[in-house]
């Protein structure tokens, strides 16, 4: 089954951000990319700029409205997803768990419905 583990932490700038600070959690998040890896149950993977460099588009009457930054407003903001493929959720919770985010914020574990192979949509089993 696929899921998706949505992250969700606090973003600091980068002053508030010290080099050890970022070298302990580029190793943290590099350990745990190749443990997946080495499972062979990563499928891809991401950690997003910060929200601010986002920009949110909205079709209003057809015609795409856009907004900087992210859709809301709030303290924790989705940071990074990983895509995996695992038996089942049990399984899929124990990987989130593992999840350095999980330490910095919360991580959702999603279940897919649907995803694309070579540009067409199949059922997630």
């Amino acid at each position: 089954m696929r899921y998706t583990l949505l992250m969700y932490y606090r973003e600091m700038s980068a002053e508030a951000l010290s080099p050890e600070m970022m070298e302990e959690g580029l190793r943290a998040m590099s350990s745990y990319a190749a443990a997946m890896h080495e499972a062979g149950v990563l499928l891809s993977a991401d950690v997003f700029q910060p929200s601010t460099s986002s920009t949110t588009v909205r079709s209003i009457d057809g015609f795409p409205q856009t907004q900087d930054g992210a859709p809301s407003e709030s303290a924790d903001q989705l940071a990074g997803l990983i895509v995996i493929e695992v038996p089942g959720r049990d399984a899929a919770i124990e990987w989130a768990g593992r999840a350095p985010a999980a330490q910095w914020g919360a991580v959702e574990v999603r279940p897919s419905a649907t995803h694309t192979v070579d540009g067409v949509w199949l059922p997630s089993t």
